[in-house]
């Protein structure tokens, strides 16, 4: 199932996609009489419950909505964590003129560098070396508490396409890249979820970016250094991970950082990322 949150006016909503549009949720739930979460974090915490209802009250549904009508919010705008992986594809550290981390590297965003499909995101005047990362994005569906990578995937609710926007200036000004990734809007996300169930294998994913048309990214998660079961577990050894949390899993190469020629990105710039059946997440730059 391909989860989303929508706005309404002032209010956040839940959708769901299907073949023939976006079903609102709650609109649907009130014509047929059903009960229904309301937000994707409801979803993930009711269980499969909650599933069953949305496949019933999709069902019933007569009148979705076309997607391109929809003003999309991130799918879960309200994380107890956003958790980062850095250089966790081989290529992407060498081109970076990274070492080959012996263990995953991490580092946070925060909620107010959410955005979702198709939003502006404003660069500040001041931010010269602005890149893209397109990445898979893990949604955390139970408690997960020093479990193992063999464990792991079963504390998976979904996944989706991400992108980790940086601006290298102010990642690289000291050894801490907190500050040059956690900007306002610098963590787009969806278009959608999708749950687990639709994913075979998250270690075998096309992912794709492109600049304004011309393709920058194209790799697959089965080259991740440290694959989505062994993130898992490993932090899972030092903090509870819970219900709606989300993870960066890392990028693969050929961001601007890695090339000999630098055109950073600006103002006007449209960036897509897509990760192989879970959308196209586009993100517009503005000044």
């Amino acid at each position: 199932m391909k989860l989303l949150s929508f706005y309404d006016s002032n209010e956040i909503k839940l959708g769901v996609k299907t073949e023939g549009g976006i079903v609102d949720v709650q609109s649907a739930a009130e014509k047929a009489g059903i009960p229904a979460p309301n937000t994707i974090l409801e979803v993930i915490t009711q269980g499969p419950e909650a599933l069953a209802s949305l496949k019933e009250i999709v069902a019933a549904s007569k009148d979705p909505v076309p997607e391109e009508q929809v003003k999309y919010a991130p799918p879960i705008h309200n994380p107890g964590k956003i958790i980062c992986v850095g250089a966790n594809y081989r290529k992407h550290a060498e081109e970076s003129g990274l070492p080959i981390p012996e263990y995953p590297v991490y580092f946070s965003k925060f909620i107010n560098s959410l955005a979702g499909n198709r939003q502006n995101v404003e660069v500040p005047s001041f931010a010269q070396q602005v890149d893209y990362e397109v990445e898979l994005v893990v949604v955390i569906g139970k408690p997960a508490k020093r479990v193992s990578p063999e464990q792991a995937l079963d504390f998976v609710f979904g996944y989706a396409a991400g992108n980790d926007l940086s601006v290298r200036e102010l990642q690289f000004r000291s050894n801490q890249w907190l500050y040059g990734k956690s900007l306002d809007g610098f963590a787009p996300l969806g278009p959608y979820i999708v749950t687990s169930d639709e994913v075979s294998n998250p270690q075998n994913l096309q992912l794709k970016c492109w600049v304004n048309g011309e393709l920058r990214q194209d790799s697959n998660t089965a080259d991740m250094i440290f694959p989505v079961a062994r993130l898992i577990s490993d932090l899972s050894q030092i903090m509870t991970l819970e219900p709606g949390d989300i993870i960066y899993t890392g990028t693969p190469e050929g961001v601007i950082l890695g090339m000999q020629e630098k055109n950073w990105l600006k103002p006007g710039d449209e960036v897509v990322c897509e990760v192989e059946g879970l959308g196209r997440l586009i993100t517009n730059l503005t000044q």
